[in-house]
């Protein structure tokens, strides 16, 4: 396809996007924009506001989140917070359907999700390093209201996991009715995209209804060269016809299904009951490494063990595995809240559970020979929570103070239970095969067996005070103190002090201290797992086992049981607004984190080993060339600064709206195994851009809102995979724009036409990769499929 012409008119309409941006920020505005919005995060004050708050909070509002094309809200805050980053990581098993995301470059789980202001569950899949974090993906972003982000630490005020900081998803409380249907394609012609959603708030009495139903459908997408490997396959064997490219290196192909449910009935006088659902269910499928018959004797091997039986007849080409997924999601939550004069009180109980199960299609167990299924279920997890929480704020009237004495307080108990549910059997067995060296399990992802199958629960209980204080005009100062004690491992004590001193009604200094911590999971105490991979030098496969902390083999070789990770965090800086439009804020901050969980350092597999490992009944232990398991390994400082700014006026016939906000963070590891492996040490502190920017304008006049944007991503280093020589790949500075147009013929209708990544461009090549076929890194921080043109109408009654 040719989109040079189309490419011209894009780079014209960007141009004089910038233009009207310099100029309306040259001129004086007609109305004064403000930062006043009621907030809720990071603070149990009710009058706070993204000015007056105390710790910095960037605020997402509807419309904002309805301007990106993906359905994702990971995706969507990316696109829109320079600190906040997503990675796609195709043929990474379950990485490539649960996308991990990262705020200022911590680990997923070390950042908070709520919806609603109340804890949400998360994902039963553990990712790299053993993290497991709630999936964002599994809330439907057509039935947000708006996105609070908190960036400061907050495990005082909100327990475990709030390191990074707190997203806090409020889903939509508004009357009315409206839908949408869009649909798109990347510029390569593939990843056609459908989404279609539909939303009804009313009100029946005094109960208040808002109900949002949303459907996505995004085909694969491919940016894949034919393996080497693979050519010198088709070459050797000229009869066969192998497929170019024998494996797609690419988004998966997926499905979302979603619904969402807010409420609030008010019972007058007594109180109110509130509540909310969110319910999803997703199905992908991608493709993973292709095993070449060349190159693999423990899958393409004839043995005594099956006579006549050879491989070559049922793949001769190869072969490449299919994995997918499928998954329930979905979290209520009942509660009832009342104001009695000065004091305020909350009750609530929620029940958050994800449900993923994996299959596998076009493989084989090669240790069952011509018994073996070409297609498996492997098992599924499972993570769910249950909360029960009592809050309460008091409004104290002391003389000495400025405005009344804010004192929160409450009570939590949580119950977290992860299992492990047995795949197919087929697909952990160790067949005849096996002892003529065929290897056992499904080839590509081993199922889950019976020995790895079970259930495991952990128990907590917290109180906390939270305490604000105007003690005069100008100063605000507030202290947070939380204790919980975990029934796997034992208590902890947290603590927060934040201070806001107003120089004027429009310029403030703030700054604070905090303690935390994030608690080892049911999951990573308890679970083990086996994987396979390729050497992207021999292009081998191997297989690994983690095992759990608790193993007597791991224990042996030198596991301990997991303890919390913990952190100290310190931040200051200084927020402004203007009576002409202009705010925003500077925030310096640094975060040491101790005790970080990693995997271990891998240990090869000796025949001694690999007996023990049999003799516990280990699965898939007579394949393992290496094993690992969860540990606290190191320590990190990571130290930054945000820069935001707004800007917000009439010009002209219509009004422009601008919006910056940049990131600088970097990352040091002070301590542990990584300090001392220099190329590990360089690989998880350049691994991500140091250097990130967002910048965007709108402009509305009449029926039209044209919108522009940019998004900067610094230069980051990779892995080439290769022992020796070059070891390290760097990658220059992305910047990509994004540009939409909509038209509004009435106050029902609307048409936008958009483009994300509208020049098409691409990150440098992964040189390293091209042995698998891979043209761009696996591990970019930013999307390498390129320009995504689509077309959305809104409606609304």
């Amino acid at each position: 396809m040719h989109y040079s012409g189309l490419k011209r008119r894009l780079y014209a309409t960007v141009a004089i996007t910038m233009a009207i941006g310099a100029l309306g920020g040259q001129a004086r505005a007609d109305e004064a924009a403000t930062v006043d919005e009621l907030i809720v995060t990071g603070t149990r004050e009710v009058g706070r506001t993204q000015f007056t708050t105390l710790a910095p909070v960037d605020v997402l509002s509807e419309e904002m989140i309805q301007a990106s094309a993906t359905a994702q809200l990971g995706e969507n805050l990316a696109q829109q917070i320079p600190s906040f980053i997503v990675q796609r990581l195709p043929t990474s098993d379950g990485l490539q359907f649960v996308r991990p995301a990262t705020l200022r470059s911590l680990s997923p789980d070390q950042t908070l999700v709520l919806v609603n202001g109340k804890r949400f569950h998360r994902s039963a899949f553990l990712g790299a390093r053993g993290a497991q974090a709630a999936d964002l993906a599994q809330i439907p972003s057509y039935a947000v209201k708006r996105i609070e982000v908190l960036r400061d630490g907050a495990s005082a005020q909100y327990g475990s996991d709030a390191i990074a900081g707190v997203i806090n998803v409020i889903l939509n409380d508004q009357p009315g009715v409206r839908g949408f249907a869009q649909a798109g394609q990347f510029a390569e012609g593939d990843g056609v995209t459908y989404r279609a959603g539909v939303q009804a708030g009313v009100e029946i009495g005094s109960a208040n209804f808002n109900l949002t139903a949303e459907w996505s459908d995004a085909e694969a997408t491919s940016r894949t060269r034919q393996r080497q490997d693979a050519i010198a396959f088709q070459a050797a064997n000229p009869t066969l016809k192998v497929p170019n490219p024998v494996q797609r290196w690419g988004n998966p192909d997926l499905e979302t299904r979603a619904v969402g449910l807010n409420t609030v009935v008010d019972t007058g006088e007594a109180g109110e009951f509130y509540g909310f659902v969110t319910y999803t269910e997703t199905e992908g499928v991608n493709d993973i490494n292709w095993r070449n018959p060349a190159t693999n004797p423990g899958i393409y091997r004839t043995t005594a063990a099956f006579p006549g039986f050879d491989l070559r007849s049922i793949y001769p080409a190869g072969f490449t595995p299919i994995e997918g997924v499928e998954s329930e999601d979905y979290q209520t939550l009942a509660g009832f809240r009342d104001v009695v004069g000065d004091f305020t009180w909350d009750l609530s109980a929620s029940y958050g559970r994800n449900d993923t199960a994996f299959f596998l299609k076009n493989t084989i167990n090669a240790s069952l020979g011509p018994n073996s299924p070409t297609a498996f279920d492997l098992g599924r997890l499972v993570q769910s929570e249950f909360n029960l929480n009592a809050d309460a704020v008091y409004r104290m009237n002391v003389a000495a103070l400025a405005a009344p004495l804010n004192i929160a307080f409450g009570a939590e108990r949580r119950v977290e239970t992860y299992a492990i549910r047995a795949g197919d059997p087929e697909s952990y067995a160790v067949g005849p095969g096996a002892a003529f060296g065929l290897a056992p399990s499904s080839n590509g992802f081993p199922g889950f067996s019976d020995i790895q199958a079970g259930e495991w629960q952990q128990q907590s209980y917290a109180a906390y005070v939270d305490v604000e204080a105007q003690l005069t005009e100008a100063w605000s100062l507030g202290g947070a103190l939380r204790y919980e004690d975990f029934s796997e491992f034992g208590d902890t004590l947290n603590g927060k002090i934040a201070t806001r001193y107003a120089i004027t009604d429009n310029l403030a200094l703030r700054g604070a201290w905090s303690s935390g911590f994030r608690a080892p999971t049911p999951g990573q105490l308890n679970s083990t797992s086996t994987s396979q991979g390729l050497d992207t030098v021999t292009l081998q496969l191997f297989t690994s086992g983690r095992l759990s902390p608790t193993n007597p083999v791991a224990v042996f070789l030198g596991a301990e049981p997991l303890e919390p990770e913990t952190s100290e965090t310190v931040t200051a800086g200084l927020t402004w607004r203007t009576d002409y439009g202009f705010s925003g804020s500077i925030d310096a901050y640094q975060i040491d984190v101790s005790d970080r969980f990693s995997s271990s350092a891998s240990v090869t597999v000796t025949p001694a080993i690999r007996a023990q490992l049999v003799a516990a009944g280990v699965p898939g232990a007579s394949a393992f060339t290496r094993i690992n398991w969860f540990a606290n390994d190191f320590d990190t400082r990571t130290r930054g600064v945000d820069v935001v700014g707004a800007y917000d006026r009439d010009l002209g016939p219509g009004r422009l709206n601008l919006t910056a906000a940049y990131n600088y963070n970097q990352t040091e590891v002070t301590a542990g195994s990584i300090a001392a492996n220099p190329t590990q040490q360089r690989l998880f502190e350049e691994s991500r851009p140091q250097h990130n920017a967002t910048a965007s304008a709108t402009y509305g006049f009449g029926p039209f809102e044209v919108l522009g944007r940019m998004r900067y991503y610094g230069s980051w280093t990779d892995s080439t995979g290769n022992a020796t020589g070059d070891i390290f790949q760097d990658f220059g500075a992305m910047t990509f724009f994004d540009l939409a147009v909509t038209y509004a013929p009435s106050e029902f209708v609307s048409i936008r036409v958009g483009a994300e990544n509208v020049f098409d461009s691409y990150p440098d090549e992964a040189v390293f990769q091209a042995s698998r076929g891979l043209v761009y890194s696996r591990n970019s921080p930013y999307d390498t499929n390129g320009a995504m043109y689509y077309l959305r109408l809104e409606t609304s009654f």
